[in-house]
């Protein structure tokens, strides 16, 4: 049974990143999404960060709102 949290965070800690609210700010300053890129596709996943993404978005797990707010805020910070 999953019991982890479907928010920002517990993104993060799934894909084996810091999940404090400073380090998903840093993480999201410094990897900005170009446009026309998919989430997924960008060049700083692992493999395994990159199928775990592309899985959540492709079968529309609990994770996929978590997964669309990165994105949205990736491709903020290329302005």
């Amino acid at each position: 049974m999953d019991t982890s949290s479907h928010l920002l965070p517990g993104l993060f800690c799934q894909l084996g990143l810091a999940d404090e609210p400073a380090a998903i700010r840093a993480f999201i300053a410094s990897h900005p999404l170009p446009p026309r890129v998919a989430l997924a596709d960008a060049p700083f996943w692992s493999a395994s960060q990159a199928a775990f993404l592309r899985q959540a978005l492709e079968s529309d797990a609990e994770w996929s709102e978590a997964v669309d707010e990165l994105a949205v805020l990736l491709q903020q910070a290329v302005g």
